[in-house]
């Protein structure tokens, strides 16, 4: 036990001391019971999606599936960086939105640092890619994103229904996002060259396991355009892989895949932001936020989003701010979404996704320039948010 105590990293100790708050507030009842139990009912089916989805990206990621791809898309660019952006910005944003932003921070990003390493094209433009579009390109399927799942059930939408009404939003803050990274990383003057050696293929160690994971990943993508059940459609593919793993390769099923973490974390922040909403916190962010359902209602809902995130982390802000914003204001709702999963770009601790980014760039040794990634996440954060909320409002 002592041994496992001093494993726990600094975040480590921060979520359970966040769940250890959380469960202090029912115990001493400054959050009730009854309304303790809701809130654990009402994330249940997500966190067994979480859990699901994160095993089945690990296991995709010991298949190789993230590597093959990554590699034939650098040898696709033919040593040409505008044809090779274009491919990973691609890459970036669908693993982003039929994943998740967490896979494409925790998994995505050594790819990409490795692949850089093998070819020797600069690691910030790469690294920069994977954690914008992480946050950015999160708009558009329920699975993208946690806030997704709890804006969906809020609004009672399908699958269909919600896709239908953010994919322009979506194709608008991804572009966006692109001329931010070409201007601040990938013009020539950022990267540093004009061409770069395209990678050999990348050997792959089990041929049938790579199939096997390649063939899953599009049954779960098919699952949630059939919406079915995402929770069941995740269970269902992370089980597929653990039983191909324990076929061909048991080494890889350890304990290490189960994600812990964030299980407490959001459990953790389930139990205390409840209770703080009802001593203060829900007065504050109706001021802030209004309860309008017009345009000024949106765009102060995903100011306040937007801003929050950066302040404590994407996931506390929206649900924060959405117990105020009446269902009704399904616009105004849709507006703190884009706010919490575009706006976090500016400091390292706005979504967990970020937080997890810059650990996986520390362990690389990939210098990230903080007052760049600072002010470049500014402007991203203001542009992105604005025009994303107003091609929103366009399409009401």
């Amino acid at each position: 036990m002592v041994g496992v105590l001093r494993r726990l990293s600094v975040l480590d100790w921060i979520r359970v001391g966040l769940l250890g708050l959380g469960l202090l507030a029912v115990v001493t009842e400054l959050l009730p019971v009854e309304d303790a139990a809701g809130e654990v009912e009402r994330i249940a089916p997500i966190l067994l999606f979480l859990v699901a989805v994160i095993v089945l990206a690990e296991l995709v990621k010991e298949a190789q599936v993230f590597d093959v791809i990554a590699a034939r898309l650098a040898a696709a660019g033919r040593g040409h960086y505008v044809v090779l952006f274009l491919l990973c910005t691609a890459f970036a944003s669908l693993v982003t939105m039929f994943l998740n932003l967490d896979t494409t921070a925790v998994l995505l990003t050594p790819v990409m640092l490795a692949l850089a390493a093998r070819t020797g094209i600069a690691a910030l433009p790469l690294a920069m890619t994977t954690v914008w579009l992480a946050n950015t390109a999160s708009l558009f399927l329920p699975v993208s994103n946690l806030t997704n799942l709890l804006a969906m059930e809020r609004l009672g939408l399908s699958t269909k229904e919600f896709a239908g009404r953010l994919w322009l939003p979506q194709l608008v803050s991804v572009a966006v996002t692109m001329v931010f990274l070409w201007v601040f990383f990938w013009r020539r003057g950022r990267r540093g060259a004009d061409r770069y050696d395209p990678p050999p293929p990348v050997p792959v160690a089990d041929p049938l396991l790579f199939r096997t994971a390649a063939t899953v990943c599009v049954l779960f993508i098919a699952a949630i355009l059939l919406e079915l059940p995402i929770q069941l459609a995740a269970l269902a593919a992370a089980v597929l892989m653990i039983a191909a793993f324990a076929w061909r390769d048991r080494s890889k099923l350890t304990l290490a895949l189960f994600p812990w973490q964030l299980l407490v974390f959001v459990t953790g922040l389930f139990l205390v932001v409840p209770t703080l909403s009802r001593y203060g916190l829900a007065g504050l962010m109706s001021a802030l936020a209004g309860t309008g359902g017009d345009g000024d209602g949106a765009y102060r809902a995903a100011a306040v989003g937007a801003g929050l995130s950066n302040l404590i982390n994407n996931l506390p802000a929206y649900t924060a701010v959405e117990k105020v914003i009446p269902v009704v204001n399904q616009d105004q709702l849709l507006a703190l979404l884009i706010g919490t999963n575009i706006g976090p770009v500016i400091t390292p601790w706005a979504s967990l996704a970020t937080l997890l980014w810059f650990e996986w760039c520390r362990r690389r040794g990939v210098r990230v320039p903080m007052l760049t990634f600072v002010l470049a996440g500014a402007g991203l954060a203001v542009v992105g948010v604005t025009a994303t909320v107003g091609v929103l409002l366009l399409t009401a």
